[in-house]
């Protein structure tokens, strides 16, 4: 590993990280379902790309975590994760579309 690529690694491995939560969670996956919708740029190219077969298995993902946490959730967080389906599903049933 070259020295530059150790400083960068040592350097993101400093980085302070959110706590990780419940809906940390959630919205992690949705910025990478907009990152694939188009809708956001890649991180790593700063660039918009998508690609719809990969933002759909994350809201795919995030549908099937709606069913698995149903009555577990608070009531913020069952919000949080119903408005984020809504607005991710609508979001690509508009790329498909168009």
């Amino acid at each position: 590993m070259s020295s530059e690529a150790r400083s960068e690694a040592t350097a993101a491995e400093s980085k302070p990280f959110p706590e990780v939560t419940f809906s940390t969670f959630v919205f992690s996956l949705s910025s990478s379902a907009l990152v694939h919708l188009g809708e956001v740029p890649d991180p790593s190219t700063n660039r918009l790309e998508q690609d719809l077969a990969l933002a759909k298995q994350i809201i795919d993902t995030l549908g099937m975590l709606e069913e698995k946490t149903r009555g577990n959730l608070e009531p913020d967080e069952d919000r949080l994760l119903k408005n984020v389906l809504y607005d991710l599903r609508l979001r690509y049933v508009q790329k498909r579309k168009g």
